[in-house]
């Protein structure tokens, strides 16, 4: 009896486990270095995990959203893949701070020859992008994930506020208010960044310094006791020697 119920507990355990790694609670997502302020600049990662068991991940294709366009997008080099960035004309013209804008980023396409992403693996797509728009808070981006067997996922559909998430959830992006004193974005943070470091550099060289001059200090004496030191042993080797 006791066997039974160890088996049912155990297999209720094991079930749960397969529950939670199971593929299906992976999907695309974006996130940013440090803060996407509104009205600022930002490096976001598209994250891009493998569902399969038996195909890589040869293609990620990422849509702009087109009711919010950004000026600038730049993608990162990534060995082993090819990226192609698609300039498009907007159907209705927007302007965006204090700028008009006709034409903007509507889509980057990653492709990959080789291994891609193979399965139990996930992949980090960089994008630097901006100026973030100050009429939302949040941008989406529709993504589609293209297998080595052809199989196409469309991570598309939109999270409805109250609602589950959906199967396929297209990646979204949380905005941040706006950075006191102007639009910077993480920017801002890295600036404040590499001011510390150099505050800290200074410090650490005033240390070495201050560390440097007391060593110093610390030998001229040593050196003036030996020195004396060696001046009273002659002078007691000379009396020994007239006493002698």
């Amino acid at each position: 009896m006791k066997a039974s119920r160890l088996a049912v507990v155990g297999t209720a355990a094991a079930t749960a486990v397969l529950a939670l790694s199971a593929p299906a609670f992976a999907h695309v997502s974006v996130q940013p270095e440090g803060a996407a302020a509104k009205g600022g600049y930002t490096v976001v990662n598209f994250k891009v995990p493998n569902e399969r068991d038996n195909a890589s991940t040869t293609q990620v294709e990422v849509n702009l959203p087109a009711d919010h366009p950004l000026a600038s997008v730049m993608p990162q080099r990534l060995d082993g893949w090819t990226v192609k960035v698609t300039r498009s004309k907007l159907d209705k013209p927007v302007t965006a701070h204090g700028e008009k804008i006709d034409e903007a980023v509507t889509k980057v396409t990653w492709t990959t020859d080789g291994k891609g992403i193979e399965p139990g693996f996930f992949q980090k797509f960089p994008l630097s992008i901006g100026a973030l728009p100050e009429d939302t808070d949040t941008l989406v981006f529709k993504a589609i994930q293209t297998y080595s067997d052809k199989e196409v996922v469309r991570w598309i559909e939109p999270q409805k506020e109250g609602a589950e998430e959906p199967e396929h959830p297209a990646p979204t992006l949380a905005l941040t208010a706006a950075a006191e004193g102007g639009h910077h974005g993480s920017a801002a943070a890295e600036d404040a960044s590499h001011t510390e470091e150099t505050a800290e550099h200074t410090d650490e060289a005033a240390s070495a310094t201050d560390g440097s001059d007391t060593t110093a200090r610390v030998l001229g004496v040593v050196g003036i006791l030996v020195g004396l030191a060696g001046v009273a042993y002659g002078v007691l080797a000379g009396r020994r020697r007239t006493n002698a």
